[in-house]
C-alpha cells in the first residue's frame, strides 16, 4: 500500500503530472493499493475509485 497526501501539491505541473504517472504505472506494475489525498481533481483522475469527504464525513464515492 502507498499513502500519499497531496504528491502534487507544491510542484509545477510537468513534475505534478510526472509523479502521477509514476505513481499509477507502480501501482499497476506491483498491483500495490495508492491511497491518495487531494484536492486536486488531476491527481484523482488517475483513481479508480473516489471518495469524497466534507467535514469528516463520505458525501460521495464512485
Amino acid at each position: 500500500m502507498i499513502l500519499a497526501d497531496e504528491p502534487t501539491g507544491n510542484l509545477d505541473s510537468v513534475n505534478g503530472a510526472n509523479i502521477l504517472a509514476l505513481l499509477r504505472e507502480l501501482t499497476d506494475e506491483t498491483r500495490t493499493a495508492l491511497v491518495l489525498v487531494t484536492h486536486s481533481e488531476e491527481a484523482a483522475s488517475i483513481c479508480h475509485r473516489r471518495i469524497h469527504l466534507r467535514d469528516g464525513r463520505v458525501v460521495d464515492h464512485a
